[in-house]
Order: C-alpha cells, then structure tokens, then sequence
C-alpha cells in the first residue's frame, strides 16, 4: 500500500523535529563557555587545580572549546561555594576547585548555610601533602629546629598560610604546635586570603614559616623562590624530584595530611549534563598529557569521579569534623 504524499510529508517533518530535539539536547548537555573557577586569587592551591585541568584539556583536545579560569576570592572558597550555589545552580559550563580544606570549612559550617550536600562532586585531578616551608636562610634548617623554638617561646614564630583560623593550614601549623607540647591557642598565626600572599609574605620576611601544600611549594620553588621545604606531611616520602625532602615522621614528629584537589559541579546541573563532565575527567585520567600535567604540578594520583567521589568528600568531611571539634572549632 502506498502512502499518500501527505502523510509523507508529515513523517518528514516529524523526522525534523525529532532530529531538532536531540541537537537541542547535545547542545544543552555540553558547556558553551566553560570555565574553571579558582576561589581564591592567582598564585595559589586553587589555581593549580585549575591549570592541571585547563591545561589537561586543552593538550588532549578532549573538549573542543577553551576553558577559561576565573577567579573568584573569599572566604577560602566560601563566596565560589554560596554564588554557585545561589546564583548559578543549573550553569553547567562552571566546574569550581576545592581541596580538603574546602571540605575542612564546610564541617565546621564556615561556608554559611551550605553543607557538603548542597553540591555535585564531579572529579579529583591528585592529592597533595601538607608541608612546612621556610626561607632558604631561615634559622630553622630542619624541623626539629622549628620545634626547639616553639618549645623555648611560642610567640617568636610566625605561621602563615593562605587559610583562616581552623583551615587545614592552621590545622597543621597547630598539629606542629602540639608536637612541641605548646597550645595552638599560643602560637602565632597569620591568615591571608591565598597560598600566593602568604608565600609573598615569607619571601619578605613578615612571617617565619608557611604552611601549605607540597605541590604548591615546590611549584614556587621550581619557579625561583628561594625558599627551603622542612618537612612533607606524608607517611613516606615522595618519590622522583621531591624524594630529597623529609618527612615528618621521619624527623620524629607523626603529622600527616594528604591534601586532595579536584572539583565540584552546581547542584542543578541535570543528569546528563554531570555525566558529560565527569566522562571527560575519566577519558583524561587515561592521557600521557594528563600524567605529565600531574607529575609537573606535583601532584600524586588519586583519581575519583562522581559517586565514588561523594562518598569519599561525605567521609572525609565527616572526619575533619571530629578533628575541628577536638580543637574546640565547632560551635555548640
């Protein structure tokens, strides 16, 4: 039986808009402008979270259009987590940087009303390890120093970190205290709004140590900085470039704090939409650009996406939270 040329004409446009539809739907899945937002300014731990996946992406040609960071300061992160939340919750073109002490602020409720389940956990790109810094002509040459000092007058020493009171930095900084048997209530912090004016502070001489990431202080010492990295937060040492610095726990003094980056999605973005993220993070994972990226930035591998992330960042949260309250950073 032969169809009639008017219902053939409608099967073709019907064809039409079905095939309408789904461009409609690719287009609205995949990012138009996609940006990286760093939460802090330029120079920091946020920054080189973004660059390992701007530049991951833009070596692998994984994602066909340029990935711009955008930086967003504040609180540590809290102004990127409320105005993501708030503000763009269904923007599927911004995938925001944070680190374990992102999920720090979270458990003790600095991030305002928000909690760590008010987002998506999209993907890690590495861990970093906590480390102690100081000046290459620093009077404290090794960590024992440093904890002599603090024995001898707690309030001869200056910590800075890019990092409020409670901060993983501060946390480290009042771990280290503890180590000398000083109360982290007498020890003297200084707290800037990123990893970059801190370490510009001790360059400068206003502070006597910082506390920050591995992977961020080597990069400024790669770069030039004559700066001296006492001790790694790790429970071994590196391996490769960075296996010439010692461990706490080696130095006598068990302090250990793995740093994780990655990134979080807004809590809006459909389904469909986070799949077509967090397949690219996974198809990166499996790049020699993606390793390369990793290795220069100092970063170790732990690679996590979606709902093994979740569970993760909830456990992980859940944990610092019974830290900071050890602390008495919680409030009742």
């Amino acid at each position: 039986m032969k169809l009639s040329l008017k219902i053939l004409n409608s099967l073709f446009v019907a064809s039409l808009g079905l095939g309408t539809i789904a461009s409609t739907q690719a287009a609205d899945v995949e990012p138009k402008r996609p940006e990286c937002v760093a939460p802090a300014k330029p120079g920091g731990g946020f920054d080189l979270t973004c660059r390992v996946a701007v530049n991951g992406f833009a070596q692998t040609k994984l994602i066909d259009k340029q990935i711009r960071t955008v930086y967003m300061p504040g609180g540590v992160g809290a102004v990127a987590y409320n105005n993501i939340i708030s503000k763009r919750a269904d923007d599927n073109n911004a995938f925001v940087a944070f680190s374990g002490g992102s999920l720090l602020n979270i458990a003790q409720g600095k991030f305002g009303r928000y909690t760590v389940e008010d987002v998506r956990w999209l993907a890690t790109v590495g861990t970093d390890y906590g480390a102690i810094i100081v000046n290459k002509d620093s009077k404290f040459q090794n960590l024992g120093d440093l904890i002599n000092a603090l024995k001898a007058d707690p309030k001869t020493v200056v910590f800075a970190a890019g990092a409020t009171i409670g901060g993983q930095d501060w946390m480290t900084a009042a771990l280290t205290a503890k180590q000398a048997g000083v109360d982290y209530k007498n020890m003297r912090f200084v707290a800037f709004e990123g990893g970059g004016e801190a370490a510009t502070a001790l360059q400068g001489k206003h502070v006597d140590v910082l506390l920050s990431g591995l992977a961020e202080a080597s990069t400024l010492i790669d770069g030039g900085a004559p700066l001296k990295i006492l001790a790694v937060f790790a429970d071994k040492r590196m391996e490769g470039r960075l296996s010439n610095i010692p461990t706490a726990k080696e130095q006598g003094y068990d302090i250990q704090w793995p740093v994780i980056r990655g990134f979080y999605l807004p809590p809006k973005v459909t389904d469909e939409q986070f799949k077509y993220w967090e397949e690219k993070f996974q198809a990166l994972y499996k790049t020699p650009e993606f390793k390369k990226i990793q290795e220069s930035q100092g970063l170790f591998p732990f690679e996590k996406t979606g709902a093994e992330l979740d569970k993760f960042v909830k456990e992980r949260t859940a944990y610092y939270k019974e830290l900071a309250d050890s602390f008495g950073l919680i409030k009742k």
